[in-house]
């Protein structure tokens, strides 16, 4: 009986390069032309404007569907490579083989470089769960993607200062390897959806320690694209256009009157409003500095922003695919918690 692999067709080497090198240029075109696409076609051929609720939200949504739907297909199938590489032991002997406590200190370190929002982050956590890594380790990862990149801290930077700045990165990497710490002492396994854990190819469930050629990992890259992206586009959909919605929605007054420092619940409220709140560093920025500029707290804005690029509520949608409901409570439960902590400290530290 013949494997999977031999049942594949072959290809040389000069064709699987060329369609690997034309497919990432396709990639990088459609990458680059999505913003002034939308552009185009809201503003300059519907004529609506910028920054009209209509305008900014039809705009949001044709805009990160493609970018999320680009990024997705791109970091699945580099993963999907990638893990193809790694046995379980050895993925299990780089990070889940040390104290776990270091393990989450090298994920969220990892999540630091590589500039994931929190949706385009969540296949690089299936990888990495498929591949053995604890999942504690993962959710450190999944914390710290979104919550500390460059884009965050440069805007801090230039808005706020290094001091402020730094105490966002002390902060987020807090929360990444504290929360990931919490979850990974309940073992909380077995509400991971069981398909996370398989690797396929050819629609088999197969062992990446066999033997795989390089169009073996290709393939295995496609399908797992095809897959994941069959599974979670509704999720995506539904996310997406529920951060649509409320794009534009700015809720300065509600924030100066329940999140002032006067209020004892300041920080909770600004968290419980930014999970809803889809969008990454950059685009929730100027509404932090215009409520700086209003009088509320540094530490309850920090507060509020991490709850927005980490606890975004079409993060849990997508979640929802490969996590159960009770593993998707208690990752809300412990980020948030931990988030608000980070806000009532600062708040105090930072005290004007």
């Amino acid at each position: 009986m013949s494997t999977v692999a031999e049942r594949l067709r072959p290809t040389t080497p000069t064709r699987r390069w060329v369609g690997l090198a034309g497919a990432a240029a396709v990639w990088i075109i459609l990458y680059r032309l999505n913003e002034p696409f939308w552009d185009w076609l809201i503003y300059d051929v519907l004529g609506l404007s910028p920054t009209s609720s209509l305008g900014s939200g039809l705009h949001f949504f044709g805009y990160d569907t493609v970018k999320i739907g680009l990024l997705l297909v791109g970091i699945i199938f580099a993963v999907t490579v990638l893990r193809s590489f790694m046995t379980i032991e050895r993925t299990r002997a780089l990070l889940g083989g040390k104290r776990e406590g270091l393990g989450n200190v090298m994920a969220a370190s990892l999540g630091v470089v590589t500039p994931f929002c929190s949706c385009s982050a969540v296949p690089a956590f299936i990888g990495f769960v498929a591949a053995g890594v604890p999942l504690g380790v993962t959710m450190s990862f999944l914390i710290a993607s979104p919550l500390v990149n460059e884009i965050a801290i440069g805007l801090l930077l230039t808005m706020f200062g290094w001091e402020i700045a730094l105490t966002y990165v002390v902060a987020g990497l807090f929360v990444a390897i504290v929360g990931g710490w919490v979850i990974g002492r309940f073992h909380l396994e077995k509400w991971v959806e069981p398909f996370v854990f398989e690797t396929r190819l050819g629609g088999e469930v197969i062992d990446t320690s066999a033997g795989l050629t390089i169009d073996d990992r290709i393939q295995m890259g496609v399908e797992e694209v095809v897959s994941i992206l069959r599974k979670i586009w509704p999720y995506l959909l539904v996310g997406i256009g529920l951060g649509a919605v409320i794009h534009g929605w700015v809720p300065t007054d509600f924030f100066t009157t329940y999140a002032n420092a006067a209020n004892p619940l300041g920080v909770v409220v600004a968290v419980l409003i930014g999970i809803p709140l889809y969008s990454n560093a950059a685009g929730v920025m100027p509404l932090v500095q215009s409520l700086y500029g209003a009088g509320l707290p540094m530490g309850t804005l920090l507060a509020f922003m991490m709850s927005v690029v980490a606890l975004s509520l079409p993060e849990m949608i997508l979640l929802r695919r490969v996590l159960r409901p009770q593993l998707i409570a208690t990752f809300i439960a412990v980020v948030g918690t931990s988030i608000v902590a980070v806000g009532y400290l600062f708040n105090v530290l930072l005290a004007r």
